[in-house]
């Protein structure tokens, strides 16, 4: 019996071992080598307009000798960082209403409701907002008409308005990775702490919330992750009033092909990223300790 299934187990475990195989070239395919060849071009100087492979540090000293460039990337890192925490805020309170205080056979309807912005595109989402927020959109309009406001404000082409048009998106993303967590959690738990004479805000502190700590971080990841790598919403909905690390490298492609310089700005980001996700995943060790 034992000589039977012991082949089955090995060609079970071959496959498994095998299988994995695509997913590793799929991976180096699409982002090793794109990364790889972004580091090696940074080192790289253009001499008349064309590449050449000078392995020099002249990029990095230009870019941390700019101020302006760094200061794109500290506006980047201060935005995603709004964004994120914004988008928690408001969508805990809605993932924790829909696994909670929603009836199950209504939660199925809400959630379409939710993902109803990932339905259009970022941009017809951001020209929706500046169609409210500029000087002749609706909200200036209306409160004009009604005698509130005698000077339109102005609403739009400012941070206030990139963070807006982030958050109405990712407060649904959040929603759902917190809510895909909260539906997860056993309701003994907070039964268990209820018949212990805990009240709902004890068992809120120190049930729920910390449970729900991993849906929070992988949304609160994404969030960061695809907001300080955005450019159509920064320049939307912000104009060119602050610059962006995203807009500032499609400046230096866009009008002077300078490849090595973006390549050196976008490991900035992918840096500041690595950064984040440590923090995320340190975090989520010691909830686990």
């Amino acid at each position: 019996m034992s000589v039977s299934s012991s082949p089955s187990r090995r060609r079970g475990f071959d496959l498994a071992r095998w299988s994995i195989w695509p997913a590793i070239f799929t991976t180096g395919l699409l982002f090793a080598v794109p990364l790889g060849t972004m580091a090696v071009v940074s080192f790289w100087t253009r001499v008349r307009g064309k590449l050449e492979a000078s392995w020099t540090l002249a990029n990095y000293e230009k870019f941390f000798g700019r101020s302006y460039l760094v200061e794109a990337l500290v506006n980047s890192v201060e935005v995603a960082l709004l964004t994120t925490v914004l988008s928690i805020l408001l969508a805990y309170p809605l993932a924790y209403i829909l696994a909670y205080r929603v009836p199950p056979r209504w939660q199925r309807f809400v959630l379409i409701l939710a993902v109803l912005p990932f339905w259009t595109s970022y941009v017809v989402r951001s020209y929706s907002w500046l169609l409210l927020l500029s000087e002749n959109g609706v909200i200036n309009q209306t409160l004009h008409s009604i005698g509130l406001i005698q000077e339109t404000m102005s609403l739009g082409y400012n941070r206030g308005a990139t963070v807006l048009g982030f958050v109405h998106f990712f407060t649904m993303l959040l929603t759902l990775t917190i809510y895909a967590n909260l539906v997860q959690i056993s309701p003994s738990y907070r039964r268990a702490a209820a018949d212990l004479g805990a009240s709902q805000l004890q068992i809120f502190m120190r049930v729920t919330l910390p449970l729900s700590m991993p849906g929070i971080a992988v949304g609160a990841f994404l969030c960061f992750v695809i907001t300080i790598g955005d450019y159509i919403t920064p320049q939307i909905l912000g104009g060119n009033t602050e610059m962006l690390m995203p807009q500032a490298i499609m400046l230096q492609v866009s009008r002077g092909a300078n490849f090595p310089m973006a390549s050196v700005m976008s490991l900035s980001l992918m840096v500041v990223v690595t950064v984040f996700y440590l923090l995320i995943a340190r975090y989520l060790r010691m909830e686990r300790v």
